[in-house]
Order: structure tokens, then C-alpha cells, then sequence
């Protein structure tokens, strides 16, 4: 049977089914093809909607056995899986996917998706990583670094901006180790993506580890300058302190994390740098706290995600002694009340700004852009700016955001229209012929026999 958790599904847009005390599978998977496109057939789960877990990082676990599982590697196969249990057999897919004998990426990106924004295309490039975090459980359910070819990469990305995607996402554990298993790097890919990036459409890259760019800062500084990729970094630095770096086994120093900072501010203009923070790790002194607390009044971090250490079950981390809750509580409070005291925007009353707009706020009061610096922007709610770069006058700041005063229509980027919410992106044109409509219409008629047959069997 399946485990309720399977993120990357998630992400791409499948929906939680309502569990039922006595169900058999864990999250809504199966694909049946319907009108040309795949459309999921619900089932419902087992009962454990709060859990969050990890097959591939504890495969053994007794709650485990019995069960059929897939791993985040292998997510493409779900269908397999699904058929084979309601056959009533166990399956598991959870090794690392290889080619020739060598690890390759996770599941297809050509694989179809329903995309939660319609006009943000997520593209992961890369799967596992080169660290060894000994608070870090990553590494047992994604395994070591597994890229993707930059041709697929690339090709994944026309494909959306043809689909009226105007803002491009590239994830993955670490960025900046891409490409050091094909002999490429980030900043290649970059330059290649850059190339087919049209007009009004930004990129924004995720994180990345400090040790993974500090050979590529002076190429990483010219693409974060360039007009068509966001001025923004994300680079978690964990602590300020050197010893307990090296107790997390995070393989820099705090010297290398600012290197990076520091250049990559001095180079491009108005770059935001994101980090995090771990407080309580097991072997940090008051002292190692002081050095993390100095760094953070030194750049004040526009965005600090402040986290209080957690034992990971199998990691090295956990096998430490903890520090007292009550100390990493007041230790976290201080950082955090720290955060809270300064406001980046304070100054940017009367600025103009070139803002893309891409979704809603929370309270659908506002929609919500990003400048070049992938700062928040809530403009007004008028249909005609959403996917478009629009000029605005900053008139009001927060600590989290700014508003703006639109003084220019906004500029269309040279797209068709975005797909409606809820369509199904990257279905290959052969999909379209005679023979595939046949099989559509089969598998429609299988859809409707298994779902009869679950409702018989769960009545």
C-alpha cells in the first residue's frame, strides 16, 4: 500500500483526498488519461494525515512492513504501484535512478503536471546532495547528487513558457552542486536558460550551499545581474560559528559564507541574500550563539528563517546530548526578536519599481509581485496585471513587503496565454493521434470499473 506523504505530487498541484478510518491508500495517485490530458482518480488513504514520512529514510520501520512504498525518486512509477497493490501485491520503489551504472535524476521532467500557479513553472534540477549534515536526514530519502541534463532542463522550460509561464523556479536540495556529476555546472545552465527566456519573464534560483559557489562567484555574479534572473540568493549559513560548522560537518567556515555575501553584494545591485539559522544544535555554547547572533547584526538578513534544532531519528545529531528546551527557546526568541527589530524596506518610499506579477495575496486583497530583487510587491486587484511586469511607486513598506502605486500599465511578455488553473501541462503532441484517443477512451472505461470496485469493496 501506499504512505500517505509523497511531497513532489504535492507541489505539482494533486490535492489530498479526506481520509476514512478504514481505507487503503495514503494520498490521491492514480493517472487515467481523459480528454487528451491525464486526470487523477481519487482514492482515499490511510489514516495518518499529520504524519510526514520518509520512506527511504527508514525503509525498516515496522509500521512500514507489509506496505507497498515509493520514494521521491521514483514518483513517475505511481501508477505501477498502485495497480499492483489493488492486485494485491507488494511493491517498493525506493533505490536512486540510474543509467549506465551511474545515478541520474528523479522522476522524468517530462512527466505531465498540474501546476499551483499556472504562471510559475517549478523545475527541480538536481536530486540528493554531496553533504554529510549530521542533523540532516535529506540525504537517506534523496541519496547522493543526481543531476539532470541541461538539454532536459531547458527543453522543460520552453515547453512552460509556451504554456504562458512567466516565471521560472529552479530547486532542488543544493543548486550549487548542479552538474558536478555530468561535468557542467550552475552557472552553464544558467546561461543556457537565459537564451530561451522570453522577454518580461524572470528566473529565480533556490538555494544553494556556501562551499558549492564560492568557485563560480564571479560567473554567479553576472547572472544574478543579468535583467531576465532575479537578484536573489538563497544560501543557508546555520551558524556563526566555526566549531559548531564543523560539528554539523556543514564542510565551510564562517569566513567562506561571508566571502560569498560580501562579494556577491559588492557586484550586484540591490541583491537579496536569504539564509537560516539553527539554534541548539547540540554542541553550541553560549559563546557559539554570541558569534551566530554578531553575524546576523552584521548583514541583517532581509529574510531569516530561524529554526530550533530537531533530532532527526539516524542521524549523528541525535545521538548528542541536547541542550536544555529551555535555553534553545530563549535562545531562538532572542534571534527572532532580533529579526523583528529592523525593517529593509523602511527606505524605499517613492522608489519605481518594475514589478512582475504573479499570484494573489492571502487575503485576496492584493495581488502580489516581485522587483528585480525578488522583493514582495502587493499591487491592486485589477485583472489586467497579473503576468505582466508592471511600473510602480512604492507608497507604503511592512517589514515583510511594500506596496506600490502602478503609474505605467503593465508590459505583456511576449506569451500565449496561460493554461487555466487546474490543466494539465506537458502532454506530448503524439498524444493527440487516433490510437492514443482509443486508449484514452480505455482507460477512462478502467477508471470507472475501479472505482466501482473500490466503492463495492469499501461499502
Amino acid at each position: 500500500m501506499l504512505r500517505k506523504h509523497c511531497q513532489p505530487l504535492r507541489d505539482d498541484g494533486v490535492e489530498k483526498a479526506k481520509p476514512r478510518p478504514n481505507a487503503i491508500f495514503s494520498y490521491s495517485f492514480a493517472y487515467a488519461v481523459v480528454h487528451g490530458a491525464f486526470k487523477l482518480v481519487q482514492f482515499s488513504f490511510i489514516h495518518t494525515t499529520n504524519k510526514r514520512c520518509v520512506p527511504q529514510g527508514a525503509p525498516k520501520s515496522s509500521f512500514l512492513q507489509g506496505l507497498s512504498m515509493i520514494g521521491v525518486q521514483q514518483i513517475d512509477r505511481v501508477v505501477e504501484v498502485v495497480e499492483e497493490t489493488l492486485k494485491g501485491n507488494t511493491v517498493r520503489f525506493l533505490q536512486q535512478k540510474k543509467e549506465a551504472g551511474k545515478k541520474i535524476g528523479g522522476a522524468s521532467l517530462r512527466l505531465p503536471k498540474i501546476r499551483r500557479n499556472p504562471l510559475i513553472e517549478i523545475i527541480a534540477i538536481n536530486t540528493g546532495c554531496l553533504n554529510q549534515c549530521t542533523y540532516c536526514k535529506t540525504k537517506h530519502a534523496r541519496g547522493e547528487l543526481g543531476s539532470y541534463p541541461p538539454d532536459e532542463i531547458v527543453e522543460r522550460a520552453i515547453q512552460a513558457f509556451d504554456e504562458g509561464v512567466c516565471e521560472l523556479w529552479l530547486t532542488s536540495e543544493d543548486t550549487g552542486t548542479y552538474g558536478r556529476d555530468i561535468g557542467t555546472s550552475l552557472p552553464e545552465l544558467l546561461w543556457a536558460l537565459v537564451k530561451v527566456v522570453p522577454d518580461g519573464c524572470r528566473v529565480r534560483v533556490g538555494m544553494t550551499n556556501p562551499p558549492y559557489i564560492l568557485e563560480y562567484l564571479e560567473e554567479m555574479s553576472k547572472i544574478l545581474s543579468h535583467p531576465k534572473v532575479y537578484s536573489f540568493l538563497h544560501i543557508p549559513v546555520q551558524s556563526g560559528s566555526d566549531q559548531v560548522l564543523a560539528d554539523m560537518k556543514r564542510e565551510y567556515t564562517r569566513g567562506d559564507f561571508e566571502r560569498v555575501v560580501n562579494f556577491l553584494r559588492e557586484r550586484v545591485p540591490e541583491l537579496t541574500i536569504a539564509t537560516d539559522i539553527i539554534c541548539g544544535f547540540p554542541t553550541e555554547t553560549e559563546q557559539d550563539f554570541e558569534e551566530t547572533m554578531k553575524l546576523c547584526e552584521k548583514y541583517k538578513f532581509p529574510s531569516l528563517f530561524v529554526n530550533q534544532f530537531f533530532p532527526r531519528p539516524g542521524t549523528p545529531a541525535a545521538r548528542m546530548t541536547r541542550i536544555p528546551t529551555q535555553i534553545v527557546k530563549n535562545r531562538t526568541k532572542r534571534l527572532s526578536e532580533f529579526f523583528q527589530s529592523y525593517f529593509p524596506y523602511f527606505d524605499r518610499i517613492g522608489l519605481v519599481q518594475e514589478v512582475l506579477v504573479t499570484e494573489i495575496s492571502h487575503d485576496r486583497k492584493h495581488y502580489v509581485g516581485h522587483n528585480k530583487s525578488y522583493e514582495q510587491v502587493l499591487l491592486p486587484l485589477k485583472e489586467e496585471y497579473l503576468g505582466k511586469i508592471v511600473r510602480v511607486k512604492i507608497v507604503e513598506t511592512t517589514k515583510y513587503s511594500m506596496k506600490g502605486e502602478p503609474i505605467i500599465e503593465g508590459t505583456s511578455p511576449a506569451l500565449k496565454p496561460c493554461l487555466p488553473k487546474g490543466a494539465i501541462s506537458g502532454i506530448p503532441m503524439e498524444m493527440k493521434s487516433s490510437k492514443y484517443r482509443i486508449g484514452v477512451a480505455l482507460a477512462i472505461l478502467l477508471a470507472i470499473i475501479l472505482r466501482l470496485l473500490w466503492k463495492f469493496f469499501m461499502i
